[in-house]
């Protein structure tokens, strides 16, 4: 950061942005822990843009909003520099890299009638996602456990119950879980006595209403993704249990075995793992569908920030949003852990499963990364229908 005629320190300019985020979306494999060292390395340690304890506070607003977290950071860091356009032209930037790579996978992995070694490779990714949502979810545990001590170690492990059995048997109406276990903390809690304060989930009754008017075409592929952006709590792998019966069942856009290669491609991918609504959207709709998902998915958190940034340090020490996020956030995780139940079960070969069995010493054993397994069990499925093994359906 240059200095300006009076020794201060002047922000970056739009390009810098543009050039500096667009990097980290172009590199960053791995989901939000690389992207938030990459950008604590940014931002922090060389260009000293923004303060560590800023950014740590940056980290933890960002923990409290809906939607994907590493997404709204890079947002929130981009307005922290330059505003409004500022936030708009990084998160675009962090955006859009990856979004490019995984509607032209989705045209290849996707398409009425790919290639048998890409089908193949699909399918041997998607052996893959059960562990991966496992290992996801066995990832946020630790943190989420030492948050119960504030809360309550005996709610908690209903909340998390809650979300794997939802996980396994809603479908759609996860979303409703979600806010439930919410309103639960809230409720329980009663931060609002006595203050006047307002019952934020309730906001969400709206949209919740219009959601179920939806019968299909582009108006169901928008509130599809429009959930994964305003309820993608705990991570970006709660995505799964809230796209997939709407994207396999209720709709019928994909196949249970497609929806798998779907969110491979938004794990394999740079940027956010959210990334996965774009290949749903495809399925649905072609690249417009793509587009469509993408834009009502991360549309949300560009207006979080936008909106609520100047009021962070309020919204940290909000009793109603910690207490609500307190019933969700570990009912978001334990719907991470149930989606694996779902996943599995749409695998149908001997080689699928022993395939899973592989990802899982990968990934618990051998501690490889995400990237890495799931490459690896696509691999795996190329060599087992080379060698003429079944190819599944």
């Amino acid at each position: 950061m240059d200095a300006d005629a009076n020794g201060a320190l002047a922000p970056p300019g739009l390009g810098v942005l543009l050039r500096e985020w667009g990097r980290i979306g172009c590199l960053g494999f791995g989901g939000p822990p690389t992207h938030i060292a990459m950008f604590r390395d940014l931002c922090v340690e060389r260009r000293a843009w923004i303060t560590p304890h800023e950014f740590e506070d940056a980290i933890a607003a960002c923990n409290l909003l809906p939607g994907p977290a590493s997404t709204q950071l890079s947002i929130y860091c981009a307005w922290r520099l330059r505003g409004r356009a500022g936030a708009v032209i990084g998160g675009l930037a962090f955006i859009l890299p990856g979004l490019a790579v995984v509607l032209a996978l989705s045209a290849l992995f996707l398409a009425g009638s790919p290639p048998r070694w890409v089908r193949a490779a699909g399918a041997g990714a998607g052996c893959a996602v059960a562990a991966v949502a496992v290992h996801a979810a066995a990832g946020l545990l630790p943190a989420s456990w030492q948050r119960a001590q504030k809360v309550s170690r005996l709610r908690w492990p209903l909340y998390l119950a809650a979300g794997v059995v939802g996980a396994a048997t809603l479908g759609p109406w996860l979303v409703l879980l979600l806010i439930g276990c919410g309103l639960v903390e809230l409720a329980v809690r009663r931060p609002w006595s006595g203050a006047g304060g307002r019952r934020p989930a309730m906001a969400m009754a709206p949209a919740l209403v219009a959601g179920g008017v939806a019968s299909g075409g582009l108006l169901a592929v928008g509130w599809v993704a429009l959930k994964v952006g305003l309820l993608s709590y705990g991570g970006g792998f709660v995505i799964i249990p809230l796209m997939q019966a709407d994207a396999v069942d209720r709709y019928h856009w994909m196949s249970a075995g497609q929806f798998l290669t779907a969110v491979s491609l938004g794990q394999i991918t740079p940027g956010p793992v959210v990334h996965t609504v774009a290949a749903v959207g495809y399925a649905a709709a072609g690249v417009g569908g793509g587009l469509l998902a993408a834009a009502a998915a991360f549309t949300p958190s560009f207006l979080f920030i936008a909106i609520g940034g100047p009021h962070f340090d309020r919204l940290r020490a909000s009793p109603a949003a910690r207490s609500f996020l307190d019933g969700t956030a570990p009912a978001a995780v334990g719907a991470i852990l149930g989606s694996a139940i779902p996943l599995a079960r749409a695998l149908h070969e001997p080689w699928q499963y022993a395939t899973l069995g592989g990802a899982v010493l990968l990934l618990v054993v051998a501690r490889r990364g995400v990237v890495l397994t799931l490459l690896a069990a696509a691999a795996v499925g190329v060599l087992v229908v080379a060698a003429g093994g079944p190819l599944p359906t």
